[in-house]
C-alpha cells in the first residue's frame, strides 16, 4: 500500500467535470502496474490486465468530489457560485477556498458575518469568496466563469491509523481499485481485470456509463464510502451497526447480486478478514446503479469503505479499511474464473 501516492491523491483538486489533473496521476502512476492504461474522452482511466481474456470484471471507484463552481462575479471582485454535488452549505462561511484556474490555483476566503452565520437556510448562491479583487475587471483577468472551488484543506494522520481530509470520497476508492489490480497481477488473476477512475460520479454519472459501455464487462464492483453508525453517525436502523475501523463493508440491496456478495464472503475468509455488512432499499447511489444498466444488463455488487462526516471538509476514515479492501478485492479478482455461474437457480 502505497500510503504517499494516496496521499498525493487526497491534496489534489477533482471537482465534478474538473478531474484531469487527478486522473493522469493515476494514469502515471499505473503505467508499470498492469498490462495497459487508457483514458477516454472524459478522463476517465481505466488500468487492465490480461485485455484479451473474454470474462471480464470491472473495479469502479469514482475521482471526483463535490465542491462549488465560479458563475458570475461581483461588481466588488467577489465571485459568485452554485453547487457541484451534495455540499453543505454550512460549513463554507468563515473558511479558506483554492480557486483551479487555467493558469493554476488562486486562493480565497469565503466571507461569514453573525448574520450569515444565523442563516439556517444558506444556499451556495448565498455564498461570496473574496479574492482580494479590487473589482469585476481584476477579478475577471484572474478567474472565469465555470473554474472550480474546493476547500484550501490538507490531509492528517490522526490516532490509531485514522485519516482526514477533504474527499476520501471517493478518491479512496479510486485509488483501491488501482491498488487491488496491481495487487492481482502478483496472484497471477487470469481473467480480464479492469479498475477504472471514473469522472462525474456526484453529479452525472457519465463517467460509469462511458467506462461499462465500452468495457461491457460480465461483472462489475462499485467501490465507495458509506456512513458509519459511530461518532455522529446514521441511525443504526436505517443501514446497520457500521464503523470506522472494522473492515470492508459490503451490501444487502434488491439490486446486489447475491452471488457475487457470496463470492466476496468467501474471499473474506480465505484472507481471514472481518467484514461489516449494510442494508438498504431502492438505489446504492454510486457507479454500480449506472454500470448495472450498461449494454444487456451488468451484475454488481457494492464494497464500501466506512466513512464519517461524509461530503464535510474534515471526513474520516481508516488506513487499515484501505488496506482490507485492497486485498479483499485484489482476491476477488483472482478468484474470479471464465466459468463463475452467475445465475440464482
Amino acid at each position: 500500500m502505497n500510503k504517499e501516492f494516496l496521499f498525493e491523491l487526497l491534496s489534489t483538486g477533482s471537482v465534478s467535470g474538473n478531474e484531469a489533473e487527478l486522473e493522469k496521476k493515476i494514469y502515471d502512476y499505473m503505467q508499470d502496474k498492469a498490462d495497459e492504461v487508457r483514458v477516454d474522452e472524459l478522463g476517465n482511466v481505466t488500468a487492465i490486465l490480461n485485455p484479451s481474456a473474454p470474462f471480464k470484471v470491472l473495479l469502479a471507484g469514482h475521482a471526483d468530489e463535490i465542491g462549488l463552481m465560479v458563475t458570475a462575479i461581483g461588481s466588488d471582485g467577489t465571485l459568485m457560485v452554485t453547487n457541484i454535488g451534495g455540499i453543505y452549505t454550512t460549513t463554507y462561511p468563515g473558511h479558506k477556498v483554492r480557486i483551479y484556474t487555467k493558469n493554476g490555483v488562486i486562493y480565497g476566503a469565503v466571507a461569514n458575518s453573525r448574520d450569515i452565520a444565523k442563516n439556517g437556510d444558506l444556499k451556495a448562491s448565498d455564498l461570496k469568496i473574496d479574492i482580494g479583487a479590487k473589482d469585476r475587471e481584476d477579478a475577471l483577468s484572474h478567474v472565469a466563469l465555470g473554474d472550480t472551488v474546493t476547500f484550501d484543506t490538507d490531509v492528517r494522520e490522526l490516532l490509531n491509523g485514522c485519516i482526514t481530509g477533504r474527499a476520501l470520497d471517493d478518491r479512496i476508492g479510486a485509488y483501491i481499485v488501482m491498488e487491488a489490480l496491481a495487487e492481482a497481477k502478483k496472484k497471477g488473476a487470469s481473467v480480464g481485470c479492469y479498475s477504472v477512475a471514473t469522472t462525474g460520479e456526484e453529479t452525472t454519472g457519465n463517467g460509469a456509463f462511458f467506462t461499462a459501455s465500452r468495457v461491457k464487462p460480465n461483472i462489475a464492483i462499485a467501490v465507495d464510502v458509506t456512513y458509519t453508525s459511530d461518532n455522529c453517525g446514521i441511525s443504526e436502523a436505517l443501514t446497520s451497526d457500521i464503523a470506522v475501523g472494522k473492515g470492508p463493508v459490503l451490501c444487502n440491496n434488491p439490486s446486489i447480486h447475491k452471488k457475487l456478495n457470496a463470492g466476496l464472503r468467501e474471499c473474506a475468509k480465505k484472507l481471514n478478514m472481518e467484514v461489516q455488512t449494510e442494508a438498504a432499499n431502492g438505489s446504492t447511489g454510486t457507479d454500480g446503479d449506472t454500470m448495472h444498466l450498461t449494454g444487456i444488463g451488468v451484475p454488481f455488487a457494492l464494497v464500501s469503505i466506512p466513512l464519517r462526516y461524509m461530503h464535510n471538509p474534515d471526513e474520516v476514515g481508516s488506513l487499515a479499511d484501505i488496506r482490507n479492501c485492497i486485498d479483499l478485492l485484489a482476491e476477488f479478482f483472482a478468484d474470479c474464473t471464465a466459468d463463475m455461474d452467475l445465475k440464482p437457480f
